[in-house]
């Protein structure tokens, strides 16, 4: 498993799609932090904070993981691989994590160079460090189990074709309802207690609450628990190709 996962990272890293998914979220966040004049820009806003990341970063993550995920299994299906694959001393979950934790480590590889932000926004404040540091860090923390989420569901997707636009496309509809369509339902269609579930059932609310500091269990728990569903959904499709 783990030559498979330094062959999946090494992939990444020698074709240009590792670089332009790292180069363009740094540029896309570095633009709407420090250059456009929005609401998401520093300077203007007047306040140590990283807030405008966090809230642009999940929307540039929507489109830039499946971006990372979509050839996992579609290219290995296209090119007839996938078999040669599986005939490996390996078993379908260890392919499956294998391909999953080189998408999260090129996940984590993106959000890396954002410290020079935090260094940035610590420095710049009216006294040094005075900033939020505990939301910031909480921040980082449900970023990455965001970005993760985000990858399972873009290898479940590529699991379900050989076309890498079709399953850019799936990965994108998937991860765009599981972050804002809960949220989206409990707001205009259900309301009151039964609500409030459907809402905890999305990505964005509890990403909201660890964006506070806080470090909820719950909080880790969902995010964790609908990895392992989207990645057990993917040996089940990878399974399907014996029946």
């Amino acid at each position: 498993m783990y030559a498979l996962l330094k062959k999946e990272i090494y992939g990444f890293l020698n074709s240009l799609t590792g670089y332009i998914v790292i180069v363009v979220f740094l540029v896309m966040t570095g633009l709407f932090l420090w250059v456009f004049p929005l609401g998401f820009n520093i300077l203007d806003n007047g306040y140590a904070n990283l807030d405008g990341l966090f809230m642009l970063a999940p929307f540039i993550f929507l489109f830039l993981v499946p971006a990372i995920t979509m050839r996992s299994f579609a290219d290995e299906k296209k090119s007839g691989t996938l078999e040669l694959l599986m005939t490996q001393p390996l078993t379908d979950l260890q392919v499956i994590l294998a391909k999953y934790f080189a998408g999260v480590i090129l996940v984590v590889f993106s959000l890396a160079p954002t410290i020079v932000y935090y260094i940035s926004v610590y420095l710049l404040g009216l006294s040094p460090g005075n900033l939020d540091s505990g939301a910031i860090w909480g921040s980082y923390i449900g970023l990455f189990f965001l970005g993760a989420g985000f990858v399972a569901i873009g290898t479940f997707a590529s699991s379900l074709t050989d076309n890498q636009i079709v399953s850019f496309i799936l990965a994108l509809f998937i991860s765009f309802f599981m972050y804002m369509g809960f949220e989206f339902i409990y707001t205009f269609i259900v309301s009151g207690k039964a609500g409030l579930v459907i809402e905890s059932l999305g990505m964005s609310s509890h990403y909201s609450s660890m964006s506070r500091g806080v470090v909820d269990t719950r909080d880790v728990i969902y995010f964790i628990s609908v990895t392992a569903l989207f990645i057990l959904m993917t040996k089940l499709s990878l399974e399907s190709r014996k029946w």
